[in-house]
């Protein structure tokens, strides 16, 4: 069994990445053993995952830090189909880039605002230094809180477009069913009628990366 491993990451807080990495995690479970590396310190996922207790329908969470992030993802990928990893949401720890090192895919959640498209130009330099020890790395930015009423939302496609990181088709809308999700701690698979729409926003996101 071959791993697919994913790192989760950005450096400016507040994108949406453990949103994005619990859901994902809870519908890669559904494919095959997955699990999901907390190599943030402020431990979100870990939180999350402990309002839901043993009812709760999430992929298992492993806290990882410091160096030893690089030796967590390879123990994991030993035992799991899928493994996801919550970085740091900052760049100068060295955690971020032992844990690129190590992974497949690099998803880079960006909302549709220009700070966060500012933030994301660090990201991409990181993606391009990460590559010079992991050639096969692939890495996607993926649209977070998108409202298609919005304006600066339509226009996010085209701006990342100049990016040397591509964007992923899908993405996720703005909707109350991932705060419900995270205060219920469980995903959005388990809010039933409440999370179709979710559902079928992580399910694109899913069936996009295991195309590439």
């Amino acid at each position: 069994m071959t791993a697919l491993r994913i790192a989760l990451a950005n450096q400016k807080g507040g994108t949406g990445k453990t949103t994005l990495a619990v859901n994902l995690a809870a519908g890669l479970l559904r494919r095959g053993p997955t699990v999901l590396l907390d190599a943030d310190p402020q431990g979100s996922a870990g939180h999350w995952a402990r309002v839901g207790g043993a009812k709760g329908d999430l992929a298992p969470v492993q806290g990882v830090g410091g160096h030893e992030a690089g030796a967590g993802i390879a123990q994991a990928s030993a035992r799991h189909r899928y493994v996801l990893v919550d970085c740091p949401p900052h760049l100068e720890s060295g955690v971020l880039r032992e844990v690129m090192d190590a992974v497949d895919v690099v998803l880079i959640p960006v909302q549709p605002s220009p700070p966060d498209l500012w933030a994301s130009v660090d990201m991409v330099a990181a993606v391009a230094d990460a590559r010079r020890a992991n050639a096969g790395l692939r890495a996607y930015v993926v649209l977070n809180q998108l409202d298609r009423r919005n304006a600066l939302s339509r226009s996010m496609h085209q701006a990342l477009a100049e990016f040397s990181v591509p964007v992923l088709a899908s993405g996720l809308a703005r909707r109350a069913a991932y705060r419900s999700a995270a205060l219920e701690g469980g995903s959005v698979y388990a809010l039933g009628k409440r999370g179709i729409s979710a559902v079928q926003d992580v399910e694109s996101i899913i069936k996009e990366v295991l195309k590439t």
